[in-house]
Order: C-alpha cells, then structure tokens, then sequence
C-alpha cells in the first residue's frame, strides 16, 4: 500500500477527497474525469401558414414573418412565390429590434393572414421610460391579389403616450424553386441596387435615403438580373405614412401614439420580370381593395359551382375547407385556368396530377374538366426531344417558369416525363362527355385524342403495354405517379431496372380505349371503334396473365425491363378496379388483399404492404398513405359493387382529414396503424393544400351518391346511394348536369338511403334505382 505522505500516481485513495453519503462512496465531480458526450440541437419543423391567390404564393411563419436569419435560408420554403421564383425572401418585422409576441393568427380565408401581436417588454433610458409588454396591439394583416400587400394596424393601451420604433426588413434572394428543393447550379445571376442618374452627368449617384428610388421616399426595389438576362424586381410602395428611414432594405418608423389611439402603416409589393407585372392578376391600389375583389371574385365562381352539405358538422367542415382549397389552386395557365399540383413544390400545372383532380372534382365543378383537357391540349407534344422527354402527341407532365427553366438548366419547358397523363387525358376526355354533352369540345379536341391514342399504340409496339425509360439527364427516373428513386420495388426489396410497365398505368389505357371506342362512332369512324375495342379486349387478357401473381392472388406492381412481375404489394393495382382491366373474381381477391392489415391501416390503404423489405412508413411512396390513391381504390370498388370497403375507406380518410389543420387532407401522411387513442402522423413536407387531395374529398362523395351521368342519352343514373353511418343526409344544390340544374336529397334510415329530386331546371331524366 502506498505511503500517504507520498501518494503514487495510481493511488486513487491518495488523490480523491472521498465522500461517504448513506452508505455510498462520492467523489467531488470536478476530481473525477467522465467522458464527454456532445449535445445536439434538435430541428424542429416550423410552423408555417400560406396563401395563395392564382399564380401567387406566401409561406410565412405564424408571426407572418420570413426570417432571414434560417440555418439554410436557400432551402427554406418560406417566401413569396411568382413563376417558380422566389420574389420575397425576407419579411421580417421588429418592435424595438425584437419580434413582437404572437397572440394569435390565421389563414383560414386562404388568401389573406391575420395575425394579431403585441410588444415585448422595453427597457427605459434617460430619455424615456420603460414600456411594459403587451401595452401595444399590433394587428397584422397580409393579402394577395396580384402582388402582396401588408397593413399594420398599431393601438396604444396605455394611459400615456408612447414612443417605439418599428421596422420590416425586405430581401429577396429570387431563388428558382429547383434551386430551393436542393438542385446545385453552377452559376446564378448578379443581385443589383437601384441608382438615380444625375441630371447634370447622367452619371450614377447614391441611391437617396439609401434604398429607395424616388424622391419622395414612397418606392424601394430589390432587383436582380438572371444568368437569362432577365431583369427581376420586387417593387415595394408605401402608402398610409411614409417610412422615416430606410437602412439597407428595412424601413424604420418611430411611432408616437397617445392613448388608445390608433395608427396604419401599409405597402404594397409587385413582382416583376422583365419590366412587365409578374402576376397575371391585375394588382389594385389598397389592401382593402384587395380583399374586395378577392371577395367579389370567389363569390361569383361559387355560384358555378355544386354545393354539397350533410348533418354532420364535421362532414360540413371538410367540405367547406375543401371547396375554398379547390378554389385557391386555381391558376391561370395558356387560354384556362387549371388546378396547380400543390403548395409550396408542385404550384404549376402539372398532366397527372390537374387530370386526376379534375376528374374527381366533375360532381362538384365540371367546367374545371373542360379547361384542363383544353390547356393541356394546347401543351400537347409535337416533336421527338429525349432532353424534354416529348414525343408526338404526349401530354406533359410538369410546366415551369423561373430562371432555370428559361436558362434550360432543367428540362421543364414542358417536361414530358410522365407515362399515365395521356391515357388520363383521354379519359377524362370521356368522362366530361358524359357528365356534360359537350359536343362542341368532343369535336374540337378530336384531333389531339388521335394523336394521343397514336402516342399510346407507338408505346405498346415493343411489348404490348405501355412502359416508361428516363431519357432526360435531367429528368424523372421514375415516371408513373410514384416517381420517387426508391419506390418500383420486387418482394425482396431490389429496384427494378429496365423500361417499367406499371399496372395500373395498363388499367389507364384499357379504359381509355374502352371509352374512346363508343366516342368513334360519334365521329363517324368505326374503324377506329372496332379497333380499339378488339385491342382494349386484347390487352386485358395479356394483362391478366402476365401481372397476376397467383401465389398471392393479387397483381404485380409493374413488369420490369425483362417482362418479368415486379412481385412486391402495393395500392397500385387498385386504380385497375375502376377501369375494367380485371374480371370480376380478380377483383374480389384484389379488394379483399387491399383490406388485410398490412395494406390498411385504419386510416387509408399503404402504398406499400408493411410486410414487406422495402416497408418504410415515414417513406414517400414506400409505406405512407395517400388520400388520391386511396380515392381512386375507393372509386373502383364502389363501381364493383364493393360499397362497404369503399365505404370503410371513405371513413377513414375522412376520420384524418378532421384532425388536420384547417381540415385540409395534406398531400400524404405515414403509414402507421391506427390506435384508440393515437393521432394520424403527418408527413413532414406534404403539400397542403394539394389538388389530388382536395379533390379526393369529392370524388369521396361521390362515392356515397353513387351518381353515374349519361348526358348525350339525356340520363342521369342514381344507383344504389349509401350514405355511411356517421351521416344521416347530404343535399346537392346547384348540381349540374349537361344543361339541366338540379337539386337533390339524401336521407339515410337504417340500412337504406333514399334520394329525391327537390328541384329541377331542365329536361334530364333522373332514374333512381335503389
């Protein structure tokens, strides 16, 4: 034992003050070294509210502010949006330096943020006194109209006068909406500041009072040229009281107000490229006005359109949400106006995605269908381009607008990489006959469903069903509407390689021969009738032998480059149901697998069985669910006659919906099991709102009413209506139908749903059969 008075280097007993505490020996902390484990920051998803008005669209934070100072502010999705360029990158306001305190905020209205705040706590000088927190009101108000407008309402409830700066900061980083989704470029454009000419020289002077651009202080512009040579430029006009000073681009007011009076600070903001209005919405002078015609504007459209409303309030909620959403998408594109995919990534028009919710959305506001077969009409390929991926008479699949597109840093001018829009178009090509009559645009569009079905028979040449194989450095490895890497994948989890043949992109084609073959004899050509008839019968027995996999009594999800199923379970042979493509005692085995456990999860069907190597619940194709895919699932059993599963489906989208935000659906959300007691997982970047979703709302109804229109036989078919338990009557007011209006009824009493016509405007003939 070691010497104490002359401890060795190993004696811990010689260098450690030991402590004995009931029973337990200690050591003062500092003596005894421990291994360090470093913390971690943890990230957490902002919170975020957005508007949108036509092809304009604001994320802000729920203070309604774009911060500036984001970890990675290039890749943050908040801002203000026009032609996939990022107009406005920073909005933030101050109250002394310091952001105010949120009391509340809100975007139900869609367009328009209301955000109420106070002051934070300010500490007095020698000149004036402290200001205690929450003794200013500052009611915040933001709209969309053409350009964004902002007005702050400020209230002094104090006993004394006050006096307080205020700022709002601008930037604008005029980001391509690639380069925010993570796309590196290999150069950018140059940022600019304005400068006055002098009138003597004509030579540049300082910009006055830093950074604005008239003499009396109303304007300040941030500007920028792109690699395109285009110029951009967010104008910025203030109007109710001028700022007192500009410093950079903040604009600083020192308020004085007495007690409980009021004052309003207001702008106005203005994208603009190439010296032209970036909106197609004309920008009016005053946020009031804004709100007025935003107003006027969404009345008139929903007094075109159906209005659907049942018992439950719940029900009443989602729908309503839904009918404002479809509303918003909205977007001026060519000589229409279409349905944009999604906010914040997909706020453009898009083939699948503005198909799939026209077509769910024919009950509600069928004009909708008209304008988007025509706008894609006008987009219709015309030439082989592999960088585009166009071919003659496909449809595309995304168009855009910003700097890349222009500088062809991306392909998307269109871009045609997708496999399922043109059978889609032509499809709902059909659909809106039936629903409309419309002989005119049957006639008009003709030519462009020839070349659609060409562009269909040049793809079947090879192997007799239509496959897809990126042919675009810059395009889509992936081209059905599960377009992820990782997502085409076999029972063991391989990727599969080679030009794909999805299932249900075959159920697409089938159906569209099947419809468009009645539509020949219309236009006087049998020939084709005949034809595509014998081929639509054709392809279903090629497609019941080679997609079925009899050991699981189920389709495979696609067939891979050699012709071989791609064996792994997935929802998309469920969009086969609705189409025809599969006999009926398939379609049992398919809707029965559909409902085993691993495919649903209580609140809708996986895209992918959990069961199997590739499962991944929080994956974007790949284990999460999605409300269009389980919409069109839904419509296809319905159409079977397999009413409770669709129903089941129904419920539990809705069931979802209601606990989302704003009772919006969101573009997807993960695939766990629903519990008693647990919530739906949300997906951390689903769009919301998103048109595929929205639509699934409606096409969900649908579903209930079971409305099948014949118009061109002056019919309209009611067959079987089912309203599900948790609703016990649903009224369709303003419904139209080819030319007839109507109003009608839906009362459920124990099993049996009754319909009746309470008011007709028209010679349509409804046939009820229940």
């Amino acid at each position: 034992m070691a010497d104490a008075a002359n401890p060795s280097e190993n004696s811990v007993e010689a260098v450690l003050e030991i402590v004995e505490l009931d029973g337990r020996t200690f050591a003062p902390a500092q003596q005894v070294p421990i291994p360090e484990w470093p913390c971690t920051t943890i990230k957490r998803q902002q919170h975020t509210l957005t508007l949108k008005d036509n092809d304009l669209f604001l994320i802000a934070d729920t203070l309604g502010n774009i911060s500036g100072c984001l970890d990675d502010q290039i890749t943050s999705s908040l801002g203000l949006f026009c032609r996939d360029t990022r107009f406005l990158s920073r909005l933030e306001l101050q109250f002394e330096g310091q952001p105010p305190i949120l009391l509340s905020s809100t975007a139900q209205r869609g367009f328009a943020l209301s955000v109420l705040c106070a002051n934070p706590y300010i500490v007095g000088d020698d000149n004036r006194a402290s200001l205690q927190a929450e003794t200013i009101g500052i009611q915040r108000d933001l709209v969309l109209q053409g350009g964004l407008f902002e007005e702050l309402t400020l209230t002094n409830y104090n006993t004394q006068p006050v006096e307080f700066e205020l700022s709002l900061s601008f930037e604008a980083d005029f980001a391509d909406l690639f380069e925010i989704r993570g796309k590196v470029r290999q150069q950018t454009g140059t940022k600019l500041r304005p400068v006055r000419l002098a009138e003597e020289t004509s030579k540049p002077v300082p910009v006055f009072n830093d950074g604005f651009i008239n003499g009396e202080g109303e304007e300040l512009t941030l500007a920028y040229q792109g690699v395109d040579q285009l110029l951009m430029e967010s104008r910025i006009h203030f109007y109710q009281r001028q700022p007192d000073q500009v410093k950079g681009y903040t604009a600083i007011w020192q308020v004085k107000l007495q007690p409980h009076a009021t004052q309003t600070l207001g702008y106005r903001l203005q994208p603009f490229l190439d010296n032209h209005p970036a909106s197609l919405v004309s920008i009016p002078a005053t946020l009031h006005q804004a709100v007025a015609a935003e107003t006027m504007e969404e009345q008139q459209w929903r007094d075109g359109v159906t209005c659907i409303r049942t018992d439950n309030q719940a029900f009443n909620q989602i729908i309503e949400r839904a009918e404002q959403d479809t509303y918003l998408l909205g977007q001026t594109v060519g000589g229409g106006k279409i349905l944009s995919a999604g906010i914040p990534w997909f706020a453009t028009l898009f083939g699948r995605d503005s198909l799939i919710a026209a077509m769910q959305t024919l009950m509600f506001n069928p004009a909708l269908a008209r304008q988007t077969l025509t706008v894609l009409a006008e987009y219709q390929g015309q030439v082989q381009n592999d960088w585009r991926e166009e071919e003659p008479g496909k449809i595309l699949h995304e168009l855009r607008l910003g700097e890349m597109s222009r500088a062809g840093e991306v392909p998307h001018t269109p871009y045609y990489g997708t496999v399922d829009a043109t059978p889609l178009w032509l499809m709902l090509y059909a659909d809106y006959y039936a629903w409309k009559g419309d002989r005119t645009l049957l006639d008009q569009l003709w030519e462009h469903a020839l070349a659609a079905m060409a562009w269909i028979d040049r793809s079947c040449e090879k192997t007799g069903y239509v496959t897809y194989e990126c042919k675009s450095s810059g395009g889509l490895h992936n081209q059905g509407w599960k377009d992820s890497d990782d997502c085409i994948v076999d029972a063991k989890g391989n990727l599969a390689e080679g030009a794909i043949a999805l299932a249900e992109v075959q159920g697409y084609v089938y159906a569209a021969k099947a419809q468009l073959s009645s539509l020949a004899s219309l236009q006087q050509r049998p020939d084709l009738s005949d034809r595509w008839r014998a081929e639509a019968k054709a392809l279903k027995e090629r497609f019941e032998q080679d997609f079925w996999l009899s050991d699981q009594g189920y389709f495979a999800l696609a067939l891979d480059g050699n012709g071989q199923p791609i064996d792994s379970i997935t929802s998309n042979p469920g969009h086969c149901l609705g189409s025809g493509i599969i006999s009926p005692e398939k379609s049992r085995s398919v809707a029965e697998r559909l409902q085993a456990p691993d495919m649903f999860s209580g609140w809708g069907i996986r895209t992918l069985s959990s069961t199997s190597v590739a499962y991944n619940p929080m994956g974007y194709h790949v284990g999460s669910v999605w409300p269009h895919d389980n919409g069109m699932i839904a419509a296809g059993l319905r159409s079977l006659g397999f009413t409770e599963q669709a129903l089941e489906i129904a419920q539990g989208i809705f069931d979802m919906t209601t606990q989302q935000p704003y009772q919006c659906p969101p573009e997807l959300f993960c695939g766990f099991n629903r519990t008693p007691t647990g919530s739906p997982v949300r997906y951390p970047v689903a769009c919301s709102p998103q048109a595929w979703a929205t639509g699934t709302v409606f096409q969900l109804l649908q579903i209930m009413v079971n409305l099948v229109p014949d118009v061109p036989n002056n019919c309209l078919r009611v067959v079987q209506p089912t309203l599900p338990a948790s609703v016990n009557y649903m009224s369709l007011k303003n419904f139209k139908v080819g030319h007839t209006l109507l109003d009608l009824e839906f009362e459920r009493s124990q099993e049996a749903t009754a319909c009746r016509v309470v008011g007709k405007r028209g010679n349509l003939q409804v046939v009820i059969e229940v």
